[in-house]
């Protein structure tokens, strides 16, 4: 039980499911071809969740002090797993992602591909050892891989099998795919900086410097809740140009009521929020947002097919 604490399984069962639905959800539901069958999606997915089980790792490591500061009862390297066993498992980890993506880049006669593998778990390692003490980059970073582990399926499951008689319908599936790894990236990074602000304590004593640190956590709570607005009114834009305009009704009930209310239960709370315990509750608020605006894709394709058969 403690190295599925260690590598944060539900993180990655979560980054699973997202990566299983856009597949098996969106794209298996359209008319189009797969570069991969199911033996190789399964493969990517797992590759995706090795390299970041690692990140999760080697975070692990190098935050020791932090953790102690921050949820001493939680703290699982140094106490249940020692360190060198934490970095052999790191190895390992990283070693079978980037040997999986390796063999998948091949199996579509990308080699190149390997290069995306490469660079998310270096990345992943200077997070962890310099990048997420630097303002908002940390942030960021976390952010950008968790959109790009949407792209990835685009990179290795559409572009294979685009030519030019099916060019334009492949763009448009991949235009989908942009516009979901948008809505994780902007949601995400407000998360990671709402954990920000669960942590101050720990991360000022360990001298580190992060948006809570440099200007507080009532001017955060207040920039948070500005992107929070923005990410809320994108929301409701796009429910309004995408799917009311499209007749997509149930999908619109679905959006409003666990994307957007959960949206605006976030905005009412995080403006005054100033306790530990809020801003971790505000955190998972956060992260069921993640889980049902993927499953979002599912409702739209469902209620698509239902308007068809009507």
């Amino acid at each position: 039980m403690n190295f599925l604490k260690l590598i944060r399984y539900q993180n990655l069962l979560l980054l699973a499911f997202m990566q299983l639905i856009f597949r098996y959800g969106f794209l298996k539901l359209q008319n189009i071809p797969l570069a991969l069958d199911h033996f190789q999606f399964g493969l990517l997915v797992l590759s995706t969740v090795l390299i970041a089980a690692a990140g999760y790792v080697i975070n692990d490591i190098l935050d020791q002090e932090t953790d102690y500061d921050n949820r001493a009862d939680t703290l699982i390297v140094g106490r249940s797993i020692s360190e060198k066993t934490a970095y052999n498992l790191y190895f390992v980890l990283n070693i079978a992602g980037v040997g999986l993506g390796f063999y998948l880049a091949n199996i579509i006669q990308r080699p190149s591909f390997t290069g995306a593998f490469i660079i998310v778990s270096a990345t992943l390692y200077m997070y962890a050892t310099s990048l997420k003490q630097m303002l908002l980059v940390g942030n960021i970073i976390v952010a950008l891989l968790l959109s790009f582990s949407v792209l990835i399926i685009g990179l290795f499951d559409l572009l294979p099998a685009t030519y030019d008689g099916n060019r334009a319908e492949m763009g448009i599936m991949f235009s989908m795919l942009i516009d979901y790894a948008i809505f994780a990236f902007i949601i995400n990074l407000i998360r990671e900086i709402v954990k920000d602000m669960e942590d101050v304590e720990g991360d000022y004593n360990q001298g580190m410097s992060t948006l809570p640190i440099a200007l507080g956590i009532n001017k955060t709570a207040k920039a948070v809740f500005g992107l929070g607005m923005v990410a809320t009114i994108l929301l409701l834009w796009y429910i309004n140009t995408y799917l009311m305009e499209n007749a997509l009704y149930f999908a619109v009930i679905y959006g409003l009521i666990f994307v957007v209310s959960p949206m605006i239960f976030f905005l009412v709370k995080i403006w005054k929020a100033q306790k530990k315990e809020e801003f971790h509750l505000l955190s998972t608020v956060l992260k069921w947002i993640i889980f049902f605006g993927i499953l979002s894709v599912l409702v739209i394709n469902l209620n698509i097919q239902y308007n068809a058969k009507g």
